[in-house]
């Protein structure tokens, strides 16, 4: 979409919808899923936002560790690199590996639960 409002305006103005009117308007199992509902639109709004570039970034990061010759689709490239692991050919000591695991779990959380990697939980 080229027009605002963006996608990610777009699903966060859901998600507020949904928190502000529908889960004060209603109660028990209703509420609940709507609380479920928003916070579903705030991970696809971190998604669209942050995605892009962490997988990007992952996708370098692995094609350093894993050398030429490594597949271009990520998903290959991480099959390669639990193949690897598995096998012994890449372990703890390979240089750039723990880096890499952790960078990757961190972009991940980032998206999917931004409050826990700094330490706290986000409260709606």
């Amino acid at each position: 979409m080229q027009d605002r409002p963006d996608i990610a305006e777009l699903l966060e103005a859901v998600a507020a919808f949904l928190r502000e009117q529908v889960v004060q308007a209603t109660e028990g199992q209703v509420a609940f899923h709507a609380r479920v509902a928003a916070n579903t639109l705030d991970i696809a709004r971190r998604e669209v936002q942050l995605g892009p570039r962490a997988q990007a970034s992952e996708l370098a990061r692995l094609h350093a560790l894993l050398g030429t010759g490594a597949p271009t689709d990520l998903a290959e490239a991480n099959r390669l690199l639990c193949t690897r692991i598995a096998t012994g050919e890449l372990d703890a000591a390979t240089p750039g590996l723990i880096d890499h695991l952790r960078q990757t779990t961190r972009d991940k959380l980032a998206i999917d639960q931004p409050g826990y990697a700094a330490g706290t939980k986000k409260k709606d």
